[in-house]
């Protein structure tokens, strides 16, 4: 079976009505990106806790997926007129059928994190056999090891954890930094998230990896404290969380998901409680790290 997509652009004003009236009015799904990603009008835009939601861009380009039999300039007429709107312009373009789970597993690839450590995704081979290999698959939980903030994590975590540490992951998504910490020696590693389904995805990968993890809902987690406690959340919830996250770590903390801009308030919530430095860097994302001392006593 074969698609039709559907390209337009709308101003900030036009976008999420117009999305909205289009999928009213027939389109099997709606996209909506930053026309101006990738130039020094991009604008970036996380939907952080405690934070407004994102609006639409300035200047945002749709993408409109419709069945192959479908008429597109019937279709966003409909979805104009509905939502008061002129008729914009579009372009067509055939989306042929192909293998979807072959197409998405080939975006994923093994990922050195440091020496001797890898993540290495179910279907592919480890490229270095005697080395640390977590099996971490794509699913509807954050963390297959492809984003700078969860690299950091890992790095940190094969420099710094010793054997026999008890280790916390606090917003644990897929589970892979209480995965890793066990395979890198920690005697005991747990995570925590609000999110159903990440519970559910951390408990999987671990099984996968063979490795004794336990993952918990915030109002279940274990009140007692950690040797090293990793949170790769986002810098809002970050400054929120920081008492809590302190009363949960008795050594070193680790805080990813923060970029460079955010770093400062981020370490002014932790300084009370932790000596805070930035420690690493990655695509323009920091790694904050804490450590007990005349700070936090």
């Amino acid at each position: 079976m074969a698609w039709l997509s559907i390209t337009l652009h709308a101003d900030a004003d036009a976008a999420e009505s117009l999305a909205d009236a289009l999928v009213e009015a027939g389109a099997l799904s709606v996209t909506v990106d930053d026309a101006d990603a990738g130039t020094p009008d991009e604008a970036a835009q996380f939907a952080e806790p405690g934070l407004a939601a994102p609006r639409p861009w300035r200047h945002n380009v749709l993408t409109v997926l419709m069945e192959s039999d479908a008429d597109p300039a019937a279709v966003l007429a409909a979805a104009a007129h509905a939502c008061g709107q002129a008729m914009p312009q579009f372009s067509v373009a055939a989306v042929a059928d192909q293998d979807w789970v072959r197409a998405t597993q080939a975006q994923f690839e093994p990922i050195r994190v440091d020496e001797g450590l890898w993540i290495v995704p179910s279907w592919c081979s480890p490229p270095e056999p005697a080395a640390i290999n977590i099996a971490i698959d794509p699913g509807l939980a954050f963390g297959t090891g492809s984003h700078a903030t969860t690299r950091l994590v890992l790095r940190w975590l094969a420099r710094h954890l010793q054997a026999g540490q008890c280790v916390l992951d606090y917003g644990c998504g897929s589970g892979i930094l209480a995965i890793a910490a066990v395979r890198l020696g920690a005697s005991e590693a747990w995570g925590v998230d609000i999110d159903p389904q990440a519970l559910i995805a951390a408990r999987d990968n671990a099984a996968k990896n063979g490795v004794a993890a336990s993952f918990y809902s915030p109002d279940a987690t274990p009140e007692r404290q950690a040797d090293l406690l990793v949170a790769n959340i986002l810098a809002n919830p970050l400054v929120v969380l920081a008492p809590l996250l302190a009363s949960l770590c008795g050594g070193r903390i680790a805080l990813s998901g923060v970029l460079e801009a955010q770093a400062d308030e981020v370490l002014a919530a932790y300084a009370p409680h932790f000596s805070v430095r930035i420690c690493d860097r990655e695509d323009g994302w920091v790694l904050i790290e804490g450590e007990r001392g005349e700070a936090g006593r």
